[in-house]
């Protein structure tokens, strides 16, 4: 199974007692013709510098059966985890993996949400970057560990994006052209002393492809990925 976390950093200047407080009373009800449809927090827990919750939302499916529509209500569970990591604060939202047809809760949304009951506001709740830089170097440590590379803000008329895989990782000539003209925005690589392969991209969507349990997946988020993250706006570009 495919696991997908983002990364976000908390700005607002909040404690761990003050936040678990807020996030443990929050609840919302919404109503859909006679259904009720319920938005809150589950099994939040609060363990020295770690905040782990479910924040899970219902919601109404329509899927077409015999020329007419059939309405099942959904629950979306997304677990989350807000990490002290030396001055900083960071959100791992973990994306939910559903059947085909199925709509996604995302990342995005769930930051947000979280931002609006911490802080009453949006925009407390940002996203974080791992510059170019960062993943030029991630990949030239180790260019035998990488699967894959894609390049945007390409300057090439007409082309969007650049793509290095399999064999092609091998030709730096190629490697080095490519860096000419775009900027490393997604790479796929082995991490060799925990047998994991991941990928990683510039806005730190993380993608765990190999077999892992969940918590593995988000230690090694927060050992490796953490340090990796900008602190400036550069990571930006």
């Amino acid at each position: 199974m495919v696991l997908v976390a983002k990364i976000f950093e908390i700005k607002g200047d909040m404690d761990f007692a003050t936040m678990a407080r807020k996030l443990k009373d929050f609840k919302e009800e919404e109503t859909y013709k006679d259904k009720k449809l319920l938005t809150e927090i589950l099994d939040l827990k609060l363990q020295r510098d770690t905040l782990f919750g479910i924040f899970t939302k219902d919601y109404v499916l329509t899927k077409f059966y015999r020329r007419g529509t059939v309405e099942t209500l959904v629950t979306e569970e997304v677990p989350f985890w807000i990490k002290k990591w030396g001055r900083r604060t960071f959100l791992v939202p973990l994306a939910p993996s559903k059947p085909r047809g199925v709509k996604k809760l995302l990342t995005d949304y769930v930051a947000n949400k979280l931002s609006e009951i911490l802080f009453i506001k949006l925009g407390s709740i940002v996203e974080t970057y791992i510059p170019h830089q960062t993943l030029q170097k991630l990949h030239e440590s180790n260019p035998h560990a990488t699967k894959l590379i894609w390049f945007d803000q390409v300057d090439i008329p007409g082309v969007k994006k650049l793509a290095l895989a399999g064999t092609a990782l091998a030709d730096t000539s190629l490697y080095r052209e490519y860096l000419k003209h775009g900027k490393l925005w997604y790479i796929v690589f082995e991490v060799v002393k925990k047998r994991l392969v991941v990928g990683v991209t510039r806005n730190s969507v993380i993608t765990l492809f190999s077999r892992s349990s969940v918590e593995d997946f988000v230690s090694f988020i927060f050992e490796e990925i953490f340090p990796l993250i900008a602190e400036t706006e550069e990571g930006k570009t």
